[in-house]
């Protein structure tokens, strides 16, 4: 390894953990007894290419850093092709066209060659010597991921290579052994020579013929041979049967192999609508045969069933901790993950203790999974484990409050659908100005309109929970106030007051009286009651609820990277924790982290707690570094910062961490280790993201505002509300001239929600 690469590992080792992994750091796995893998042993976690999910896949860095971040047991998987002169490389594919810039280097050296039946142009790993590869650089081969890392001279990586990072073993594929033996290159004699010389521990192939020829080799080692399975109507070039035939002949499989190799959806299906389909029986006919499986096209920023609420860690949870089976292995794009999984989060019952820290805040309740501030998203946050529950509160044109993201209603209703759709107006006091506001319907109309789920990523395609998207029923604060109460593992609520300013000069609307009296009616001024949280981005509310029992919570609106003496004095006079967005902590540019910020432990050495939002498991939101692992997220805030309470938009996620083993060992794993802000992004070899600009320092200015205004008593000045049309013969509302190019762009922003 040349100098350039060994400071660029030593670099990289700092991103997620200060201190070395020496063996007696590795983490104990649970006992054997707990694990239902045929051995009873813990799965093994095989890194696909190294960490291919970042990194060029089979490059030093995906493999080098694959090792230090992941479980100490791992095993690195190379896709062997063989050279003109015999040599084994790591290649994700027996054509060098997409994963390197070999046609830079030579243009007009493609050729086509006939593989498995099937005529392919391009270059070919048997038409060049090693020598000549040297001087090929790996790119990234899946262009949905990042490209940053294709010009720092990654060079092919022989077998060699690999063994030099001394990883716990090897695991060589062999996908296209009858088209090495067209060309007078012996794949089987290769692999036998490799075993000599480096750690291999499994090799696998999708060919028959070619296993049963290692059968006798291998025989008396302790390296694994497994049979890998491919799309089940492609057939097997050997015995001519599809693999979906195969399937059905396990103990012919057990001739020649110890485990089988299959995609995840052989063991979990899933609909064409994104679900989960029951288990099929495939682990347990293997095992009752003595066979291992070995699950793979694990990879945290591919799309996966709804059901993992777009949380990788629960995704390979269901494969090693379901209680029915646990798979002997899986092969993983991003290895930090499983080996999260296994290490911390497998065999964790939901009711186990978790630590104090962070609070789990939910979000509008489990709004990832259900629409925001329902009775469902409410019921989910709370068997999901979260310590508070939220209600933004609204107010209904009759002084009812309620419970909803927005006082726009359009934002989380269908209520551009509805006969209500003319009431759109603008109101340049609010945001947006645009809108039918909750101000403009009475309790009653409110309570029946069809919420709608918030889908803050459709521009990546990425939908939240499509069966649900219109469940539950919208509910009162009083109502929420209730179910709160009655939640004996909750440990706090919490209401958001905006708005008020407006409601009570132009509306005639009290929100703080009626929040303060619905907490009366429910209880909630008892001494031995459940903690209540008031969170407002308005120190006027906050500061006329002052002198209460209740937690004062200020919102910071806007991303900072610090707040000055006075203004943290002045904010500690009138509140008690502080809630500031995430990129406040770790600023980012170009989906990379710039630097940690110490606007948290600034603002706790004033004895304010820090609440920090919004939390999102989909894998648009999250910064490369923190690998498209919600969890990898999470545990950096707490670990890094030491942020006080997550607030998000899937609790269960959160409240899962909470729990985990390694949070309980004196000295974290790299894998449950804060990542180190910015490293990532000094190994981007071209052109660096654009510097921002620093984010403001919160002043007394920003703070500061007159006192509430009195409550309107007389609704004489207040915008007039729009009666809604009537109803023709046929049912259709009667939309007037005046109000048709609203209606229109209501409708056409409802249906594009979907």
């Amino acid at each position: 390894m040349g100098t350039c690469k060994l400071v660029v590992v030593l670099v990289l080792l700092a991103q997620l953990s200060a201190f070395a992994y020496a063996q007696g750091s590795k983490t104990t796995p649970p006992a054997k007894s707990l694990w239902q893998t045929l051995d009873g042993g813990a799965p093994f976690i095989v890194a696909h290419g190294g960490f291919s999910g970042l990194f060029p896949d089979s490059s030093s860095f995906a493999y080098n850093f694959a090792t230090i971040t992941s479980v100490p047991d791992l095993i690195l998987w190379c896709d062997v092709q063989l050279t003109k002169d015999g040599m084994g490389i790591c290649f994700p594919d027996i054509k060098l066209d997409n994963s390197s810039d070999i046609s830079r280097i030579y243009p007009k050296r493609d050729n086509t060659y006939n593989v498995n039946g099937v005529k392919m142009q391009g270059y070919f790993p048997i038409d060049f010597t090693l020598k000549e590869l040297n001087k090929v650089s790996l790119t990234q081969g899946i262009y949905s991921r990042s490209p940053d890392f294709d010009a720092s001279m990654l060079q092919i990586q022989t077998v060699d290579d690999v063994s030099q990072t001394q990883p716990a073993g090897i695991w060589l594929n062999v996908q296209h052994d009858a088209f090495y033996t067209q060309h007078n290159l012996s794949m089987r004699s290769f692999v036998i020579s490799a075993s000599n010389n480096a750690p291999i521990s499994h090799i696998s192939s999708p060919e028959v013929k070619f296993l049963q020829g290692l059968a006798k080799p291998f025989a008396s080692t302790q390296i694994r041979l497994v049979f890998r399975f491919l799309d089940q109507d492609l057939a097997e070039p050997s015995t001519n049967q599809t693999y979906g035939s195969l399937l059905k002949n396990l103990t012919f499989i057990k001739t020649f192999a110890s485990g089988i190799l299959v995609p995840k959806a052989y063991i979990w299906p899933v609909d064409a609508s994104g679900y989960l389909l029951p288990h099929t029986s495939l682990v347990a006919d293997a095992h009752k045969i003595g066979l291992e499986v070995y699950a793979a096209d694990f990879a945290n920023d591919f799309t996966f069933a709804y059901n993992y609420s777009y949380n990788p860690v629960a995704e390979y949870l269901s494969f090693v901790d379901n209680g029915d089976f646990s798979v002997d292995g899986v092969v993983s794009d991003f290895p930090i993950t499983p080996s999260e999984a296994r290490d911390c989060f497998a065999h964790v019952g939901k009711n186990a203790l978790g630590q104090a820290k962070p609070l789990v805040i939910s979000h509008e309740g489990a709004s990832g999974d259900y629409p925001g501030c329902t009775d469902m998203a409410y019921s989910k946050a709370i068997s999901d484990g979260a310590d508070v529950i939220d209600c933004p509160v609204q107010m209904s044109q009759d002084g009812v409050p309620f419970c909803l993201g927005s006082i726009n209603l359009m934002n989380n209703t269908q209520i551009g659908q509805t006969q209500f759709r003319t009431l759109v107006q603008n109101v340049n006091e609010l945001r947006p100005s645009q809108g039918i506001f909750s101000f403009s319907l009475n309790w009653a109309d409110i309570q029946g309109l069809t919420p709608a789920i918030y889908n803050p990523w459709t521009a990546s395609l990425l939908y939240r929970n499509p069966k649900f998207r219109n469940a539950g029923k919208i509910i009162s604060l009083s109502d929420f106030l209730a179910l709160a109460k009655n939640t004996t593992s909750l440990s706090a609520v919490s209401i958001k007051i905006e708005n008020a300013q407006y409601l009570a000069a132009k509306q005639g609307l009290g929100i703080v009286d009626a929040v303060l009296d619905a907490l009366d009616k429910a209880g909630y001024n008892d001494p031995s009651a459940k903690k209540v949280m008031i969170q407002s981005s308005s120190s006027s509310v906050l500061k006329s609820i002052k002198g209460k029992k209740y937690e004062l919570v200020y919102e910071v609106d806007e991303t900072i990277r610090d707040a000055d003496k006075a203004t943290i004095t002045d904010i500690k006079g009138f509140a008690d924790a502080v809630v500031i967005d995430k990129v406040s902590v770790f600023p980012k540019s170009g989906g990379y982290l710039v630097t940690m910020t110490d606007i948290v432990p600034h603002l706790q050495s004033f004895n304010l707690s820090v609440y920090v939002q919004i939390f999102q498991n989909e894998v648009v939101s999250l910064p490369f570094d923190f690998f498209s692992d919600p969890v990898v997220e999470i545990n950096s805030y707490v670990m890094g910062p030491g942020v006080d309470g997550v607030i998000t938009d899937f609790p269960e996620t959160a409240a899962s961490y909470k729990r985990n083993l390694c949070l309980k060992m004196t000295k974290a794993p790299p894998y449950m280790s804060a990542v180190q802000a910015g490293a990532l992004m000094q190994q981007i070899s071209g052109a660096m993201p654009p510097a921002l600009a620093p984010s403001p320092v919160l002043t007394v200015a920003d703070v500061s505002e007159p006192p509430l205004p009195p409550v309107m008593t007389a609704n004489a000045t207040a915008p007039a509300a729009a009666a809604p049309n009537k109803t023709s013969a046929n049912g259709q509302p009667k939309v007037t001239a005046s109000a048709l190019l609203s209606s229109l762009i209501m409708i056409f922003a409802a249906v594009m929600m979907f």
